[in-house]
């Protein structure tokens, strides 16, 4: 029956070593388990109440069996418990905080009730716990005084801010994410890369109505300047999202190919086919487009 350590360390160790092995198998990606999912969360909580109740349990057995020793037992348990090694600090602090009377004293502290044979103990509440109840009253003070005093931000001006906030991040992330790319996002692509993928899906779904050097067949000739929707990278990617005029033209391709396909193909035409000579170029049709971005010069 001799503790050599207090059975919070334990505990401590083993809600680490727990924690450990799960972040270990857990694949999460660049977070940690125990953020990215919160089943995880739940899931060390269920162990710590689980290693705070076998310990609690523990304990509560070493209570009854030390009950059932003589006198000159108890005693020597005692006098063991004293020469046990461990923190000492971390004993008087945790036994400072719990503010419980050794078993030995307890003859102190009993009260006159007797339910047959249960004996009751007039124990005061835990430091701990007055002390975190104490801090709730001294929170709900600052509070008051912040937020129906002062009137700092209220709850509909933290949501706004936080969604505004997550507006921009979502921008910037659009910027430079490939596959979440629209029409007012799109950027030029030039990189090889990105232009011989472009090439691929050109080849395999726009030569049937545009040539395979963009002269155009029963779609419009790609390699002039004239463009019936607009020209530039932001009007193509779109054409080709949303398909071309209602009951003649292109059909929309965002069911079939992804954002970054479309931007592929898209910077695949004005970079590879736009401005070439075609074989036998068919007629130009819509209107020469010019960009309103880059400065004309007379």
């Amino acid at each position: 029956m001799k503790n050599t350590k207090p059975w919070w360390l334990y505990i401590t160790a083993l809600f680490f070593i727990i924690f450990g092995l799960m972040e270990y198998f857990v694949d999460s990606g660049n977070k940690p388990a125990i953020i990215a999912y919160p089943a995880a969360q739940l899931f060390m909580l269920i162990i710590l109440l689980l290693l705070i109740s076998i310990a609690l349990i523990l304990n509560a057995v070493e209570n009854v069996m030390f009950q059932t020793l003589s006198e000159e037992a108890k005693e020597r348990y005692l006098a063991n418990q004293s020469k046990s090694t461990g923190w000492t600090w971390g004993k008087k602090i945790y036994e400072d905080l719990l503010g419980a009377k050794p078993i030995a004293t307890e003859d102190e502290i009993i009260l006159d009730h007797n339910y047959d044979g249960i004996r009751e103990l007039n124990n005061k509440l835990p430091p701990w716990w007055v002390y975190m109840f104490y801090a709730t009253i001294v929170f709900a003070v600052v509070y008051l005084v912040r937020f129906h005093i002062f009137d700092d931000y209220t709850q509909v001006m933290e949501y706004e801010q936080q969604v505004a906030v997550a507006k921009l991040e979502i921008e910037e992330y659009k910027k430079t994410a490939k596959g979440l790319v629209d029409a007012s996002t799109v950027q030029l692509l030039t990189d090889s890369s990105d232009i011989n993928a472009g090439k691929v899906i050109f080849e395999s779904t726009c030569v049937a109505c545009h040539m395979a050097d963009g002269g155009g067949g029963i779609g419009p000739n790609l390699t002039d300047q004239n463009w019936i929707l607009g020209g530039g990278i932001k009007n193509v990617f779109n054409t080709i999202s949303e398909g071309g005029r209602d009951g003649k033209g292109m059909v929309a391709w965002k069911a079939i190919l992804k954002p970054a396909e479309m931007a592929q193909v898209a910077s695949y035409i004005l970079v590879e086919i736009n401005g070439k000579i075609p074989a036998n170029p068919k007629a130009a049709e819509g209107d020469i487009w010019v960009d309103p971005n880059v400065q004309q010069t007379e």
